[in-house]
């Protein structure tokens, strides 16, 4: 993984001449992660040593995003720009690729789960982060890949990683004791978009989507039924639906079942600095919660 991550940074070292904030001020290396999660997580490792920044704002849908001229000028001028990789940001490699700027991809290392239906079968999953486990190997590669951008302070970045992990894995850990009561048949994760494979894994729960990426315009008849058949056959207590798309497909398998609404999940954006997910441990802790008590009836 060592070589992986550094073999993009061998150019960045702490002498070496470092790009100032957006707008042209500051003194600190600046880090330009392609979505506001990685923002988040990156700021957590960087303390208060670099300057991290999102290609994307809050609230943005980034399966399709389509960069800025402003957007690539930010990027020139970054030292480090980070991106999730598994095919998510399909923008990103012509984004960069006529840059001369650094860069890693934080996901290396994870174990890939693969989309298993529709045009994107066999695909790699890309919401890995939507599990706190493998959050905890993204701070471990930004760790790696800042301190190879800014060395003095390695021993920092190492400290501030393994401080956030430790609170990753208390989510992880109340998420399987929530769920450790439910029946084997109702330990089921239904969401409109595929975004939950990898927490699903890590918390003992089946999956069942209506789409498996935000690409289609709607839901077409035949996926609404299969969720629907899937809920029946299950007897699913609730459903759920993303805060980027419409939950009205969901609704649907709610009206043809005895299935609840669960609420709304989070999972590509965060929110503004007042809305509901401001940062990633609210966007888990959220998500989490709202899946233990709607599945176990806490929420009825």
């Amino acid at each position: 993984m060592a070589s992986a991550l550094t073999l993009g940074l061998t150019a960045c070292t702490a002498g070496a001449p470092s790009a100032r904030s957006a707008d042209g001020e500051g003194d600190k290396p600046v880090v330009l992660t392609t979505f506001t999660v990685l923002a988040d997580i990156a700021e957590n490792v960087a303390g208060d040593h670099l300057d991290v920044a999102s290609i994307t704002k809050a609230g943005a849908e980034i399966h399709g995003y389509e960069p800025t001229p402003g957007d690539i000028r930010r990027a020139s001028q970054a030292d480090l720009v980070l991106d999730n990789g598994l095919n998510l940001e399909q923008w990103f490699e012509q984004f960069v690729g006529d840059l001369d700027v650094h860069h890693a991809v934080v996901s290396e290392g994870i174990e890939e789960l693969s989309i298993t239906e529709d045009a994107y079968a066999g695909k790699p999953n890309p919401h890995a982060w939507m599990s706190p486990l493998n959050v905890q190997i993204y701070a471990d590669n930004m760790a790696e890949a800042f301190s190879d951008l800014d060395p003095a302070h390695a021993d920092d970045f190492t400290a501030q990683a393994e401080a956030y992990k430790a609170e990753l894995q208390t989510v992880q850990d109340e998420l399987v004791e929530d769920l450790s009561a439910l029946p084997k048949r109702q330990r089921a994760l239904v969401t409109c978009e595929g975004a939950f494979s990898y927490l699903a894994r890590d918390a003992g729960l089946s999956e069942k989507y209506i789409w498996p990426v935000n690409a289609e315009a709607q839901a077409t008849p035949g996926q609404i039924t299969s969720a629907i058949e899937f809920v029946e056959d299950n007897g699913v207590p609730a459903v759920f639906c993303e805060s980027t798309v419409s939950a009205a497909p969901m609704k649907q398998v709610v009206e043809a079942t005895e299935a609840d609404f669960g609420g709304t999940l989070y999972v590509d954006s965060l929110s503004e600095a007042d809305g509901p997910v401001p940062s990633y441990l609210d966007l888990i802790r959220h998500d989490s919660a709202v899946i233990s008590d709607a599945l176990t009836g806490k929420s009825s």
